[in-house]
């Protein structure tokens, strides 16, 4: 028998993270004191995204 995955490809698994992560921020009410080291990590990942 084959193994089915449950994400056929990288594609799929990127954009269910990104549904789920709109649909968290749709709720997210308050700030977060530590954001601005998380926001300095993720500039460090993904620097040719966010500006």
């Amino acid at each position: 028998t084959k193994a089915k995955s449950v994400f056929p490809t990288d594609d799929s698994l990127l954009k269910m993270l990104y549904l789920a992560m709109i649909d968290i921020t749709k709720k997210w009410t308050g700030r977060r004191k530590d954001w601005g080291q998380i926001h300095s990590q993720l500039e460090i990942f993904f620097a040719d995204r966010l500006d």
